[in-house]
């Protein structure tokens, strides 16, 4: 296909893909003319997993660059890569804290894992973020969250997180199944918000709808 074609079936703008391939995100088309190339089903969907980690995961290019390198090492491991993808989404925590508030969330978190047998290695960059809300919950005043609510949140990413990689082993080839880790592990963060978001609305329906407690002294005020 053409670039326009591609355009139009990706739903990205010619000059954004142009943009693309100048940053080598996007491989080079097959030459058919001294200004023209043609695309195959490989770039739409190369450029499906930009627009997903781009648009929805905001990933900077630089990072979607080297998730992409990634992809492109056939000798690399899909452990490996999960890695890859994860520690691009994982944020840095956003400022220092002091040594003793760190240890002491980092603690909360290694615990939690350790009472469920799961290894801290392969997910530093997703423990290090973690561990800085932790810190900063506390810092807010919430300091028992990590040990009263932590665990089912746990709980909760245990199920996601079988349903992720029982759907990516399922996938048949290697390309399907990497595009299976990019897309749940970007798209899947959104949707766990958005979840979220609906239970807590659902949740508290509920709890007003029934009359608890807490809303009937609001009401008596």
């Amino acid at each position: 296909m053409r670039i326009s074609e591609l355009s139009e079936r990706s739903g990205i703008a010619v000059a954004t893909i142009k943009y693309y391939l100048r940053e080598g995100l996007l491989p080079a088309g097959e030459r058919t003319g001294p200004n023209q190339a043609s695309y195959s089903d490989d770039h739409l969907r190369r450029l499906r997993l930009i627009r997903a980690m781009i648009e929805v995961g905001g990933l900077p290019v630089a990072a979607v660059g080297e998730v992409l390198a990634a992809v492109d090492t056939p000798e690399l491991s899909m452990f490996k890569l999960l890695g890859v993808v994860q520690g691009s989404l994982s944020s840095a925590p956003a400022s220092a804290a002091p040594e003793t508030e760190w240890d002491r969330a980092y603690a909360i978190v290694r615990a939690e894992m350790d009472r469920r047998g799961w290894a801290m290695g392969p997910s530093g960059p997703a423990i290090d973020t973690l561990t800085s809300v932790l810190v900063r919950l506390a810092q807010l005043g919430y300091a028992d969250w990590g040990t009263t609510a932590l665990p089912s949140y746990f709980d909760g990413a245990r199920t996601i997180a079988e349903s992720d990689v029982a759907t990516a082993l399922a996938a048949g080839s290697r390309e399907e199944i990497i595009d299976v880790v990019v897309v749940l592990t970007v798209l899947g963060d959104t949707a766990v918000a958005a979840i979220r978001r609906i239970a807590q609305a659902q949740v508290s329906l509920e709890r007003l709808a029934s009359g608890a407690p807490d809303q009937q002294v609001s009401d008596d005020e």
